[in-house]
């Protein structure tokens, strides 16, 4: 047992402004809570045991005394407000494993969310996540814990820059990786995620498709299809740093190790790697398959949350962080839940046509 205080301090408050936010949540959910302790004690280490016991393989004990009071206030905290928490693959094990309600790859979360009965959802990930939820969830409030949480790929084009490609390239449909602003979505006939990629462009049943943002997903499906690609040149800054070299230098140090690489990568990398799929995808491989020894060419939080289920595969970790997923922490999540804060919003002008092409990609078989 560990007796002495722990206090974890977080920033102070500003008031909650009179609005919209105020007015849509109902009865006690516009009452701000009191703030919870946020000191380590012989309760919050027992409350917290069962949780601790999933990821100590991978979160250190020095640090769990950090984390565990705010893993108890926010879980508090989530049934109060009525809320769910939903996590990428890609947050840290105290997110993923400790205080998440659904975990998952962008499809699975947007299918998720789109059935959420919650008031409240709160979106560790970035911020087209957070969009993806609200355009599906108009009614509801969606909280970022931090809204300067971006994507390189989201940053790489813009809704003008789709109606230029319109008038380049008439008539051809247009994918949109949902790694993409509201704005973008609005512009499209269909959105994809890295696992339905290759399925919507040949539901499209045309010959050319543009695909955007991502060149080398767009590369990786077109070496799967006879429909030509027409690809923007966005990249994924995780991604994009594998190489094949590095991988060829770790199959060449650690015999027998299975590579599994995110189709965010270069072709390249795909064709050396003995799987390539989604986060989802690599996930269940690893599940299902149990290597022995498995490397994850992707975000490297992923293969702690993985290692933390599989304690039986041996995990070689190239590590590649991305610095948009990392602004999620903790402090934040209690931050954003205790005050309503950073609540994520979509132009209405927008919505409706945006909405129109995730809910596309969703209703397909």
């Amino acid at each position: 047992m560990h007796d002495t205080a722990h206090t974890n301090a977080l920033p102070t408050p500003a008031p909650i402004p009179a609005g919209a936010l105020a007015s849509r949540l109902a009865g006690g959910h516009s009452r701000t809570p009191a703030m919870p302790s946020l000191a380590w004690t012989p309760e919050v280490e027992r409350a917290t045991a069962r949780l601790y016991d999933k990821v100590k393989s991978v979160v250190p004990s020095v640090e769990w005394p950090f984390h565990a009071p705010y893993v108890k206030a926010i879980n508090e905290l989530k049934r109060e407000r009525n809320a769910v928490i939903l996590a990428h693959n890609y947050q840290t094990p105290e997110i993923y494993h400790c205080v998440a309600d659904v975990v998952g790859d962008s499809l699975q979360l947007a299918r998720l969310a789109a059935k959420s009965s919650a008031d409240i959802i709160v979106q560790a990930g970035v911020h087209f996540m957070a969009e993806t939820s609200k355009l599906l969830n108009p009614e509801k409030t969606v909280l970022i814990p931090d809204s300067r949480a971006g994507c390189s790929l989201a940053a790489s084009i813009t809704g003008a820059d789709v109606r230029l490609l319109r008038k380049r390239y008439p008539g051809v449909p247009v994918v949109a990786y949902v790694n993409t602003s509201a704005e973008v979505k609005a512009e499209v006939d269909i959105c994809c995620t890295s696992s339905n990629a290759l399925k919507v462009v040949e539901s499209l049943g045309s010959d050319r498709v543009i695909f955007l943002p991502d060149r080398y997903l767009a590369q990786n499906v077109a070496a799967q299809t006879q429909v030509k690609i027409i690809a923007w040149h966005g990249a994924c800054e995780v991604h994009e740093r594998f190489t094949a070299t590095e991988l060829e230098r770790y199959r060449a140090d650690e015999p027998g190790v299975e590579i599994i690489a995110h189709p965010e990568c270069p072709p390249e990398v795909i064709d050396i790697a003995d799987f390539s799929g989604s986060t989802a995808a690599m996930v269940d491989y690893v599940k299902t398959r149990k290597p022995r020894r498995v490397l994850l060419v992707t975000e490297c939080s992923m293969a702690d949350n993985v290692a933390a289920e599989t304690p039986e595969v041996e995990f070689v970790r190239p590590c590649n962080l991305c610095p948009h997923m990392k602004r999620i922490t903790l402090p934040k999540i209690l931050d954003s839940l205790l005050y309503l804060r950073e609540e994520v919003t979509v132009d209405p002008a927008l919505a409706e046509r945006a909405r129109r092409s995730v809910q596309r990609m969703i209703d397909l078989p």
